[in-house]
């Protein structure tokens, strides 16, 4: 089994990073299949956090390598400081990081764009980072891809072209096109020659590593619930984290994913606009947000809480054919007495047990609780699944029930060593 992908199987902000991390040291390629840098991925370094935007998290492992596949949109500047500040932390990039150059670019216009449609009706609580209008631009087909952006005469072209389509909305909010456009160009020469010494075709990198029985591991960026089609639509993603998304997002054939693995958090959070059929707005919720530390990685929004919901997970683990999954963050419930897990949905008279598409019904539904005794004492540092309390036993157990996919790993802490292998000598690969 060479071929993994992680994802997130709720609103993102699962933990992924630091499975990722944990999971990499046994990985030979580390790959990016989707999104930009409007996710974060928290690590511990050093025993300090710090935060990766864009390059994924096996980077911090030496002699392995780390691709971002054309399913990404890059913001070179973004890029730049990214890298700039791992090679501040003596953290080598050269020679093991690359970059499709079928992936495409976000460029100052895309942010300019972002801002201007979260102020009006479309307002779906996005990073304002470009990621959506970059992504627009792809499905439009006159989007600018890494390979145009290092030929000169291609960029130039197509920014006319582009500055042109866009010129309507960027001067009715204000924006002086030609004041951008020398922006645009001042950043260039420098943002080009510092990309291209990692600008390849990863597509055949990934194929010749197959082919070399070489361990690859695919992550996603956002959760499931923001997948382009399988989310909570409209507020959702430009692209999609599901795995399916793989395949389109790096150049490989569904024939050759092997296992696919899912980061489910012991609770439910989401960042941004949209229904969330179990958020608490009580005291719980608040103590869910300062126990885990509920604050966006990328932008430190505070995240809202809920009670774990099954329904979403159900959801997740059958659109991504999830074999296995990853509990994180199950040490957040310790000192709760009773622990609610929803179990269904209930919209007038009808109760869903599959996730809804209707916008009215992810609106309006109401959770259906199931409850069970919660637990004191404390999960951190524990390594034996057997030693935690009898009641997280039982709340692990119930989990896996209900959503039909057993929890193999337990994560209790953002440090590789603070897990817990449910299921000893797991072959992931």
């Amino acid at each position: 089994m060479p071929t993994l992908v992680v994802l997130g199987t709720q609103w993102g902000d699962e933990g992924k990073g630091k499975v990722v991390d944990y999971l990499a040291k046994k990985a030979d390629y580390i790959v990016r299949y989707q999104g930009g840098n409007n996710a974060g991925h928290t690590l511990i370094y050093e025993n300090k956090p710090f935060v990766l935007h864009l390059i994924p998290s096996g980077i911090l492992f030496p002699k392995k390598n780390c691709l971002i596949g054309n399913g990404v949109v890059i913001d070179p500047k973004a890029l730049k400081e990214e890298v700039t500040f791992l090679n501040k932390k003596k953290i080598a990039v050269k020679g093991r990081f690359f970059i499709s150059e079928q992936a495409h670019v976000i460029l100052p216009y895309h942010k300019l764009i972002d801002e201007i449609l979260e102020r009006g009706n479309v307002k779906i609580g996005t990073t304002k980072r470009g990621i959506g209008p970059c992504y627009s631009d792809k499905v439009k087909r006159i989007g600018v891809r890494v390979v145009d952006y290092l030929e000169k005469d291609v960029f130039l072209n197509l920014l006319d072209k582009n500055l042109t389509e866009k010129a309507l909305i960027l001067k009715d909010s204000g924006v002086d096109i030609e004041d951008l456009k020398k922006e645009i160009l001042k950043d260039h020469n420098e943002l080009s020659k510092f990309i291209k010494p990692f600008v390849t075709d990863t597509s055949l990198m990934i194929e010749n590593a197959i082919k070399k029985n070489k361990k690859l591991l695919f992550e996603s960026a956002q959760g499931t619930l923001l997948d382009l089609d399988f989310g909570t639509y409209p507020y959702v993603t430009s692209s999609n984290p599901i795995a399916g998304g793989v395949c389109p997002g790096v150049g490989l054939g569904p024939t050759e994913v092997d296992n696919v693995l899912g980061v489910v958090k012991a609770y439910t959070t989401r960042v941004g606009e949209g229904p969330f059929t179990v958020e608490l707005f009580d005291e719980m919720g608040d103590f869910l947000r300062e126990k885990g530390g509920e604050y966006g990685a990328t932008t430190g929004r505070p995240r809202r809480c809920g009670w774990f919901d099954a329904v979403v997970v159900r959801h997740s683990v059958r659109v991504s054919g999830i074999k296995h999954l990853i509990l994180t963050k199950l040490d957040c419930m310790e000192g709760i007495d009773i622990i609610k897990v929803c179990v269904a949905y209930r919209y007038k008279s009808k109760v869903y047990k599959d996730f809804p598409a209707s916008r009215t019904v992810q609106k309006y539904a109401k959770p259906v609780y199931e409850e069970m005794a919660g637990f004191k004492c404390k999960v951190k540092g524990v390594t034996d699944f057997k030693k935690l309390p009898l009641n997280a036993q039982k709340y692990v157990k119930r989990l896996e029930q209900l959503v039909g996919a057993p929890i193999d790993l337990i994560s209790l802490g953002r440090k590789r060593e603070e897990t817990i292998e449910v299921t000893k000598n797991t072959k992931w690969f």
